[in-house]
Order: C-alpha cells, then structure tokens, then sequence
C-alpha cells in the first residue's frame, strides 16, 4: 500500500502490485492477514493513532514496523552538519519510539544498523557514499529531499559537494569508511497480536 502516485510510479518494474491507499484508512477486512508491515512510513502519516489502529484491526498475528529513532538519526553526518534546517521540518513529523510501541500495545525494539552497500534508497542508506547525495535521482527516492525546499536543501549540499572535493569530508569521516555497517537510529519494532 502505497498513497502516493509518484512513489509507486518509481518502483522498480517486476515490483509486487502496489495498491494507492492510505495507512488510515486500509481497504482490507478485519483480521485479514497473518502479518503487516510498515516501513519508514509512520512519520508521513497525517493520523497516527488511527493508522496503527488500521494496523492493529487487520493483522491476526503480528506488525512490524521499521521507523527511525530521530534523537539518533538527527544526529546523522548528513543531517547533523549539512542539513539542519530541514531536520528542523523532519522534527514536526519524527514519531518517538516509545509512542509507537505504546500505540501497538507493546513491541520488541530492534536496532537496524545499515550496511555500506545498502541498495535501498532511504535516506541513510548512502552513509559510507557521500556523492550518492548529490544525485538528484537519488534525492528523488528520499522523503526529506521531496518534501522540503531547495532553497532549505541547496546550501547544504553545495556545502556537501564542496567538502568532497576538497577531502575534507573523508578526513572529517575517516573513521566510517571501514565500518561495514552503522547504527543511524533505524529501528524494528516487532509486535505479537
């Protein structure tokens, strides 16, 4: 379930059929699947009680929801030192782990650390490739990137393109680019219904 037109029109093909719907309203019956998922999503969602109770109503046996803890991901390199202001709009929608595990009636907590080479394009998953970040295809996969101004986005990226050029960047960052994987607030919270 996707609501948004544009993302589901940049799926790759041979994806699963994607339905256009939102997470407050799921067109499906009560207890109708053994598991649901919901993943990087709740922080768009305009009713976030009502979205988990849509979660709740239809999952027999368990949800999953993969979301980020913002007081760990803010402090992300990309955010923390090039992007600031727009963590500042990030902040109005971030959803505390904690609300979420308490509106799913409890849940185990899992930290996701992200690996290098991740192929998924959310917006940690270039942490060891800085230039990723200066592809605008791969802005375009990125909520924070679509939804916020370039005016807000440019400097901090000129800023970005200006540090990997000069290599400071890399001499500020030396100690990421043998990490395998980093813990950048990603989280999975596992709940049994």
């Amino acid at each position: 379930m996707e609501p948004s037109a544009v993302m589901i029109a940049q799926r790759p093909a041979g994806s699963a059929r994607a339905l256009e719907a939102s997470a407050e309203s799921i067109p499906l019956a009560d207890d109708s699947a053994d598991a649901v998922m919901a993943l990087l999503t709740v922080h768009h969602w305009s009713d976030l009680e009502a979205g988990m109770g849509e979660l709740r109503r239809i999952a027999r046996q368990r949800i999953v929801v993969l979301t980020f803890d913002p007081d760990i991901n803010h402090r992300f390199w990309l955010l923390d030192e090039y992007l600031s202001e727009a963590t500042a709009f990030d902040d109005t929608r971030a959803v505390a782990v904690d609300r979420l595990v308490s509106l799913l009636g409890g849940a185990r907590v899992e930290a996701v650390p992200v690996p290098h080479d991740c192929t998924d394009g959310f917006l940690a998953a270039f942490w060891r490739r800085p230039e990723a970040y200066l592809d605008p295809r791969v802005r375009a996969g990125i909520s924070l990137f679509a939804q916020t101004s370039d005016d807000v986005i440019q400097p901090g990226l000129t800023r970005l393109a200006d540090d990997l050029s000069s290599g400071r960047w890399h001499r500020r960052h030396a100690d990421l680019l043998d990490r395998e994987a980093l813990d950048v607030g990603y989280r999975l919270l596992v709940a049994d219904v």
